[in-house]
């Protein structure tokens, strides 16, 4: 493979293998996957279609044909006509809802569903003139306290929702977990047991599990399960919660997603555009904030902030090259970033690079930068090329 430049490999069986591996964890209950964002930073159209791909002639024998999404979840209505526009038909709700009344035409015609979480919403589609009846989902503050209707409001809303001829019958209730990576903090114990007394004796299928709440807590599993960052092979846990899972494990270097049996599916590389030696006492970079004890050989890296490589990544950060962690040195620029490669290096310029995913998992660079895994996924530019892998 011959890169030049910052390039997102998207591995397409990776992400079926995921899918997998999460209905593993909740056999029973059906998949509503997250891709706002554009896919945390994967693709919308391209992961879409791949989640609901069964078996075509665009697709290797590689890929497990038989696991499909039940579902979609993105934010804003702009992500769900997209994915309308780019042939997806399946369903499409829309976390955050309506934003305005006009939109409810929009909602019906491309069949939409919608989550309800405050009082102008529900009035909107109880006065809406519509041509069919919306699905809707109505979301409870269980302890959150971001978007969701007070526990105290449930009944009456349910009550008109349910009478409305603009709402479907089946109303799908749900909430979210705001502490479910970190299984020593009993918040989601207590959102649990609230969502339970809230829903008690409705008809409806329930929602709460987020990634970490299929991972780690069980009980919040119900009908439908709603994978975010887990589907795209990352760990949704707190690195305290997987290291008291395997006390074996150190964290430089952990392999973190290998207790959750996923796989990363998008792998940053680019390649060595330059080498050079440097003399002992001599710096790199902007500020000179990194300065070398002994004579050395560095590396620079087309890849900076202007792709998405964050710019607090601290000295040390690894890199791999050839298939060895190296530390990142001096500050990242918007091009290129610098590594130690070390007195004896044999690297030459075009070799590859990666900078996070297969061998390097980037909640270990989110770590090293002081940030989340979810925004370093996100944060991909445009300017990056995209290739996809089919096996």
């Amino acid at each position: 493979m011959a890169l030049t430049t910052a390039t997102a490999i998207i591995n397409l069986p990776a992400l079926k293998h995921n899918l997998a591996q999460i209905k593993s964890l909740a056999p029973s209950t059906k998949v509503l996957a997250v891709l706002k964002a554009n896919a945390y930073g994967h693709g919308l159209e391209r992961i879409a279609h791949a989640l609901f791909t069964d078996q075509d002639n665009s697709f290797t024998e590689n890929i497990q044909p038989s696991i499909t999404a039940d579902a979609i979840a993105v934010a804003r209505i702009d992500e769900a006509l997209a994915l309308r526009a780019s042939g997806i038909t399946q369903p499409i709700v829309l976390l955050e809802g309506f934003f305005d009344s006009k939109d409810l035409s929009v909602l019906a015609s491309h069949n939409l569903q919608t989550v309800i979480h405050n009082q102008q919403q529900l009035e909107a589609i109880l006065a809406a003139k519509l041509s069919s009846p919306l699905k809707v989902w109505l979301k409870i503050d269980t302890g959150m306290h971001r978007l969701g209707i007070n526990p105290a409001q449930f009944p009456s809303f349910y009550q008109q929702l349910s009478d409305s001829c603009n709402v479907q019958e089946d109303i799908v209730l749900m909430s979210h977990l705001g502490c479910a990576d970190d299984k020593a903090n009993d918040a989601t114990f207590h959102q649990i047991s609230l969502f339970e007394k809230v829903t008690q004796g409705y008809k409806g299928e329930r929602t709460l599990a987020n990634s970490a709440g299929i991972c780690a807590w069980p009980k919040s599993h119900y009908q439908w399960i709603r994978p975010g960052l887990l589907l795209y092979g990352v760990s949704p846990l707190s690195l305290d919660t997987l290291l008291e899972e395997d006390e074996d494990k150190q964290c430089s270097g952990i392999v973190i997603n290998d207790s959750l049996n996923v796989k990363p599916v998008m792998t940053l590389k680019s390649s060595l555009i330059t080498i050079r030696e440097l003399a002992a006492g001599e710096s790199v970079g902007y500020g000179g904030t990194w300065q070398s004890i002994e004579k050395t050989v560095v590396g620079v890296v087309a890849i900076g902030y202007g792709d998405g490589y964050p710019r607090h990544a601290k000295n040390g950060t690894p890199v791999l090259v050839n298939g060895r962690r190296v530390p990142l040195i001096g500050r990242v620029s918007m091009d290129m970033i610098t590594v130690d490669l070390g007195l004896n290096s044999q690297d030459k310029i075009g070799d590859l690079v990666t900078l996070w995913g297969e061998d390097l998992p980037v909640e270990e660079i989110a770590k090293w930068s002081t940030t989340i895994p979810y925004e370093l996924l996100c944060n991909i530019t445009r300017r990056v090329k995209v290739m996809v892998s089919k096996q």
